[in-house]
């Protein structure tokens, strides 16, 4: 087999808005309100896949869920007229956001030499609690080889479980064995803990991970309080490098000593709090990156474009760049309506190392398909939600034809 690391992006769903749900995330609260634009951020997603996949990169992607939720609604007996919240988490376009899809373990890493994926339980936001069905019937149909797949449901509820947003893997090469690094938060703070300890556990036992090549961490509580409702918003890793905050653990010393321990050729790229705040790198969602290693065997940062506006961050970066570290190269992309609703590039993509013709090959990505997708979302999707909109009989009729007009021309008919 010929292993490779797929980006799989969520194509942003065409009920995509701003009703401020996800508590503990800066971003969306903060934008609470705003109209939205669900044309404009999909199409910015396209042109995010479109061009990793010029630099030569493999890439993927995963299909809106069914939106608006009738049986959530009806399983809450919410009132739509009064329960607005509940209205709104029944309308929500999260499932974008692909990093908390599932938690991913390459076949060099498991027992049994198959890649496996768990879908991620999302329970602490109701607005995610009710994905992981319709996410999990993707990815059964995705990676549906079971001789290089095993595809498990969610952790059971008791532990909060969100997915690859706070699992890091340590490697030599994408194809060659590695280190699981899995990142969990403690209760008390500010705002709740999302991954639990013991979720993390019980993925690493599911997929057959060897012991002594899994490290569990504690993220910052610091970092939760500030607005880092993930790792993913404070750290990334690719192959040797981990790119991170120096406040992105609760012991930062300790987590470089118990990563190095079982990975010794790991490279830490650390941006200090003189530099760059924590405050500014979770506005600007510095590490909420596509950290990947080109075809040229050299390492680029994705980053939004918020980073290049932000003058201590772009300063960090071009210093980066010109230290001759392993990150070469930083490019900015426009995911502005993603990062508004509080989604980086790193948000919008799952990362799944397999060999491409072992995927069900509608769920991978070409130039062609890319137009076509173009072609349903200009056509379909709408193009300004305003809050007062959820609910409307006539918008929710638009959103679900438009949601199952793309999956017609991609032959999904199965995901109706």
């Amino acid at each position: 087999m010929s292993l490779v690391e797929i980006n799989f992006d969520g194509i942003v769903g065409p009920s995509h808005n701003y009703a401020g749900l996800s508590l503990g995330n800066i971003a969306s609260a903060s934008h609470k309100g705003d109209p939205s634009y669900p044309r404009a951020a999909a199409l910015q997603g396209v042109a995010k896949m479109r061009s990793n996949m010029a630099r030569g990169l493999a890439q993927g992607f995963f299909l809106p869920v069914p939106r608006p939720n009738a049986q959530l609604l009806g399983d809450l007996a919410a009132n739509p007229d009064t329960d607005r919240a509940l209205l709104a988490a029944a309308w929500s376009a999260s499932s974008m956001w692909t990093a908390n899809a599932a938690t991913v373990s390459p076949a060099p890493d498991t027992a049994d030499g198959r890649c496996h994926l768990s879908a991620a339980n999302l329970v602490t936001m109701v607005h995610r609690a009710q994905e992981w069905p319709d996410t999990k019937r993707q990815l059964d149909i995705a990676f549906a080889n079971t001789d290089h797949f095993a595809v498990h449901g969610a952790v059971p509820p008791s532990f909060g479980d969100e997915g690859a947003a706070n699992h890091m893997r340590f490697c030599e090469g994408h194809g060659s064995a590695g280190v699981e690094v899995f990142v969990y938060g403690k209760q008390g703070g500010k705002f709740p803990a999302r991954q639990h300890e013991q979720a993390s556990r019980a993925i690493a036992r599911r997929h057959g991970l060897d012991p002594e090549a899994c490290v569990f961490i504690e993220q910052n509580p610091e970092a939760i309080a500030a607005g880092a409702f993930h790792n993913d918003v404070v750290s990334v890793a690719n192959e040797r490098v981990l790119f991170t905050h120096e406040r992105a653990f609760a012991d930062q010393a300790g987590a470089y000593d118990a990563i190095r321990a079982a990975f010794p050729a790991l490279e830490v790229v650390e941006v200090p709090e003189s530099a760059v705040s924590l405050a500014e790198a979770i506005r600007t969602y510095l590490f909420n990156a596509q950290l990947l290693t080109l075809p040229s065997c050299e390492m680029a940062l994705v980053v939004p474009t918020e980073c290049r506006d932000s003058e201590p961050v772009w300063r960090w970066c071009e210093q980066m760049m010109a230290s001759n570290g392993p990150i070469r190269e930083v490019i900015p992309v426009d995911v502005r309506q993603s990062m508004a609703n509080g989604g980086g590039p790193a948000c919008l993509r799952l990362r799944v190392v397999a060999d491409p013709a072992t995927v069900d090959p509608r769920y991978l990505l070409s130039e062609a398909k890319a137009d076509r997708i173009e072609a349903v979302i200009a056509e379909t999707w709408p193009e300004q939600i305003d809050p007062s909109d959820i609910g409307n009989e006539t918008l929710a009729k638009q959103v679900i034809e438009a949601r199952e007009a793309l999956l017609g021309v991609l032959a999904l008919d199965e995901l109706l």
